[in-house]
């Protein structure tokens, strides 16, 4: 093997030596709990009680092979198969977005906005399933339905449903085709559609670049907001009358994407900061029928 890893000490210098030159160090920390934790299954408790217990061998080999999957470019979330949504195991592989913390910070929202909702949601671009799954999971009173336009995708998210234990309805469907999805009217829509512009690209890690779906990232510089228009045009129908409307958005975009919303006549619209202070969420309701601005 070349190298000794004997204890959970020689694994932590030894990750930190070989992807010092990839990622800072409290991200090695992070990818070294993760996997202390879900692949060798050391307990935290473990961890912090003595860094000198020892490692079995063949764990010590498996360490190698991940570390060298990570220093390739490759997410931990690929490596091991799955991520930790708001409280949800959700399955992820390469041609399924790794959800984000921000798209938790976006449930966390309509979940404390909607404590004890009863009605319908619909989750547009579902991927991983994890805003579907996780709305299901907190919201008891809540028929959740999902859709995306892979296929690959949908059986992801499904497979999420199921090992959490929760009722989703999926569909396949593509929001950007005439007509509208065969989907039932909603209470709430939730979205985290492609929103980079292909001219940050160069700004994002190569592990974004080289493994996750670019089909669920990014958009054309010449109409970013081309989700967010189709959506907010067809929920007029997919909206019942005074529904929510909450999106994931583009930092960059906050003030066009309002203008956008109030300009298809939906009310109360705000645009919202993640933790780290940027503009990251929309939300808004659709315009009553009957009530004119």
């Amino acid at each position: 093997m070349g190298v000794k890893l004997q204890t959970i000490k020689d694994i932590r210098n030894y990750l930190s030596a070989e992807l010092a030159e990839l990622y800072p160090e409290n991200e090695i920390s992070s990818l070294a709990n993760i996997i202390f934790t879900s692949v060798l299954s050391i307990s935290r408790l473990k961890l912090l009680r003595s860094e000198r217990e020892l490692v079995p061998p063949r764990d010590a080999v498996k360490v190698i092979e991940i570390c060298n999957e990570l220093k390739s470019g490759k997410p931990i979330q690929y490596i091991i198969g799955e991520t930790i949504f708001h409280g949800c195991i959700i399955k992820v592989k390469q041609g399924v977005l790794i959800p984000r913390p921000e798209t938790e910070e976006l449930v966390d929202m309509i979940i404390r906005e909607n404590e004890g909702f009863i009605g319908k949601i619909l989750d547009i671009g579902t991927g991983s399933g994890c805003i579907a799954v996780a709305l299901a999971s907190n919201l008891k009173g809540a028929e959740v339905t999902a859709i995306d336009i892979s296929a690959e995708a949908l059986e992801t998210a499904a497979e999420n449903a199921r090992l959490n234990k929760v009722k989703v309805i999926f569909a396949r469907a593509d929001i950007l085709k005439n007509g509208q999805p065969a989907v039932n009217k909603s209470d709430i829509i939730v979205s985290n559609p492609p929103y980079v512009r292909n001219s940050e690209k160069e700004k994002m890690h190569r592990n974004v670049l080289d493994y996750e779906p670019h089909e669920a990232l990014f958009v054309l510089d010449s109409d970013p907001l081309l989700f967010y228009r189709t959506i907010l045009e067809k929920g007029n129908y997919l909206l019942n009358p005074g529904g929510k409307i909450y999106f994931e958005i583009n930092e960059a975009m906050g003030q066009k994407i309002r203008d956008l919303a109030e300009s298809l006549r939906y009310r109360g619209v705000s645009i919202l900061k993640d933790i780290n202070g940027k503009d990251r969420f929309m939300k808004g309701n659709r315009n009553d029928p009957w009530q004119f601005n």
